[in-house]
């Protein structure tokens, strides 16, 4: 639970960090912005992998993925959820 000076101090922050934006001004000790990242992630299915890389098939990539050796999502829930693959980390993989 915090003090109520603890409360006033985090507000009196609040308020400085928003006129500071408010007239795009720096603000002292503040964090720096992060930077935006312009690379888009490109996400592949399993099909999509095979059409990419020419001998490629589909039993391979679900190896692959079960051998954590490409970056992957799983949607949906379980074994029955949709896997997506990293391009980049695919391309790379058979660069090497």
């Amino acid at each position: 639970m915090l003090t109520r000076e603890q409360k006033e101090t985090m507000l009196n922050q609040i308020l400085e960090l928003m006129t500071a934006i408010a007239y795009d001004e720096p603000v002292e000790n503040a964090p720096a912005p992060a930077e935006k990242k312009t690379d888009k992630v490109k996400m592949l299915t399993v099909k999509e992998c095979t059409e990419l890389i020419e001998g490629l098939s589909e039993h391979t990539v679900r190896m692959l993925v079960a051998q954590n050796k490409i970056k992957y999502i799983r949607t949906g829930e379980g074994v029955r959820g949709k896997i997506l693959v990293n391009k980049a980390d695919l391309l790379n993989y058979f660069q090497n």
